[in-house]
């Protein structure tokens, strides 16, 4: 009897990079390291934005060519300090609301934070995640009729946080740090 495998995309998912070249160059390791067939990027691309301290190697111009050289691999939502100016330097997509992604029966909300949020809810079903950065925080609160989930920020974390990222496989959510270190899992039912 043979058996069929199929392989489920595996995506990178990272948030805030703030125009550190450090920090995109962590992710861009992870995200060949992991394996991973995409990345999405949660927004605040270049920008560190005037409520942020400048992050480790504040590099936009490293971080644009870093990440223009991978723009196939890339799938972006646009967040609070992206603007049209950084569109024009950027060679993929930034300046979407929202990006929508399945797995399984269930929707992905893939959005920054900073329009759709609890407070301010998409369309959504039971069982459908909302997903989104701009806070800084990594997180998952399974609530009664969806999920939140949060990456962090790869650059600037807040709250005690650490830098990381999440990657989706199979239906599986995983945040880490960049030293490969499992911080927390989720399991998409």
């Amino acid at each position: 009897m043979k058996r069929m495998v199929l392989h489920m995309m595996k995506w990178l998912i990272a948030s805030d990079i703030h125009g550190s070249a450090y920090y995109c160059r962590e992710v861009l390791r992870v995200f060949t390291e992991e394996k991973a067939d995409r990345i999405l990027l949660l927004g605040d691309i270049l920008y560190h934005g005037p409520r942020n301290d400048l992050p480790e190697r504040y590099e936009p111009k490293t971080v644009i060519s870093l990440l223009n050289e991978r723009k196939n691999d890339i799938l972006c939502v646009r967040g609070n300090c992206d603007t049209e100016v950084d569109q024009m330097v950027l060679e993929f997509p930034i300046m979407a609301e929202y990006a929508i992604l399945t797995e399984g029966k269930h929707m992905i909300f893939a959005t920054h934070g900073h329009k759709w949020n609890e407070t301010n809810l998409p369309p959504l079903h039971a069982g459908d995640i909302l997903l989104h950065g701009h806070t800084h925080v990594p997180e998952c609160k399974d609530l009664q009729d969806y999920t939140v989930m949060n990456p962090g920020s790869a650059t600037i974390p807040k709250k005690k946080s650490h830098h990381g990222y999440m990657t989706l496989e199979n239906g599986t959510f995983l945040w880490k740090d960049f030293d490969g270190n499992i911080i927390n899992t989720y399991q998409i039912k």
